[in-house]
């Protein structure tokens, strides 16, 4: 086993298929500068910058999928999806279902997500909830730099689009630049075991749709994705000091839904509480509950979510971001 951050792995993991797959393209803004390794090792014509014009390259992207490429597409936030939208919703995701399968569109879009950072609503959104809505998008969302470049393999092995979710507080890339020029004393909630981990030395692809659970416990599950993971085990060992035994278990992909894992855990606690970065409003959170009760299983709920649109003020976005102590909070109420 070696060391990389999680950026880092993606990208192996990236260079790996390439290595494998001359199909397989890159582009989107500043990709010649953010993926400087990869074009150094496989040139200009498969590592491509593109103008600021979101719609124009993810309907490229669309595009040379259907035609026989691999494309990797990167997005500068998930933000910026609201202005391609149509490529993903009209085109991307349907067009295998129209055609009855005579066409696919094996794109996969790269989105860093999440907030945490004091840069408001329009930049820190998650946004896996109104993606994992849509028919025919795969959404995927690693909180490990193994699970990060394990599920970009399989992604790159789908037929159709998927949708792999970066949180930005994983990335030191991102942590460096947030962090940089006027606003070094910005500070990171982040939880220790976040952006470094251990990988393996040759990438082999991750199940698409499997659930692992991070920690066992006994009294009270908690479900979470991306760097909540990582902020409920954290939680999760605070409220072990308080005689409360919460099991943690990672989704890694929205859709497809590990809905039996989900369950079984379930079934061993009988409470659930579920921690999303995502709005709670029809989202996640709310699906994870339906799936749970439409298998007929009785149990205590409560959830951690965003509640509104993320403001610029750090000390109110603090508030309305899940955290650890929201988290300790909402468990601790579920047990009474």
């Amino acid at each position: 086993m070696k060391t990389m951050s999680f950026i880092q792995a993606v990208d192996d993991a990236l260079a790996q298929a390439m290595a494998e797959d001359p199909h397989i393209i890159v582009f989107g803004e500043d990709i010649p500068l953010l993926r400087r390794d990869l074009l150094v090792r496989f040139g200009p014509r498969r590592v491509r910058g593109t103008p600021i014009s979101e719609s124009a390259f993810l309907g490229a992207g669309v595009a040379a999928a259907m035609a026989g490429l691999r494309p990797v597409v990167e997005m500068y936030m998930v933000d910026f999806l609201g202005v391609c939208m149509d490529a993903l919703l009209n085109h991307a995701a349907k067009v295998e279902a129209f055609s009855g399968g005579k066409w696919t569109a094996p794109l996969v879009v790269r989105a860093p997500c999440g907030g945490g950072y004091g840069d408001g609503g329009q930049h820190e959104q998650s946004l896996w909830g109104m993606l994992a809505h849509i028919p025919g998008l795969t959404v995927i969302v690693p909180s490990t730099p193994a699970d990060a470049g394990g599920l970009m393999l399989a992604a790159l092995k789908q037929d159709g689009p998927v949708i792999i979710l970066e949180h930005k507080l994983l990335s030191e890339m991102w942590l460096e630049f947030l962090g940089s020029g006027a606003r070094k004393t910005v500070s990171f909630d982040i939880p220790a075991g976040g952006t470094k981990g251990s990988v393996p030395q040759k990438w082999e692809p991750l199940p698409l749709g499997e659930a692992t659970l991070r920690r066992d416990g006994h009294d009270l599950t908690i479900i979470s994705l991306g760097v909540s993971v990582h902020r409920a085990l954290e939680a999760a060992t605070l409220l072990e000091a308080e005689g409360i035994s919460a099991g943690v278990l990672d989704l890694r992909t929205v859709s497809p839904l590990d809905k039996k894992t989900v369950c079984q855990e379930v079934i061993k606690t009988g409470r659930l509480l579920v921690v999303d970065e995502d709005y709670e409003t029809f989202g996640l959170s709310g699906e994870l509950a339906a799936v749970i009760l439409e298998a007929g299983i009785a149990f205590k709920y409560a959830r951690v979510c965003t509640q509104m649109t993320i403001p610029y003020s750090r000390h109110l976005e603090d508030e309305v971001l899940p955290n650890v102590k929201r988290i300790c909070t909402a468990a601790q109420q579920l047990m009474k």
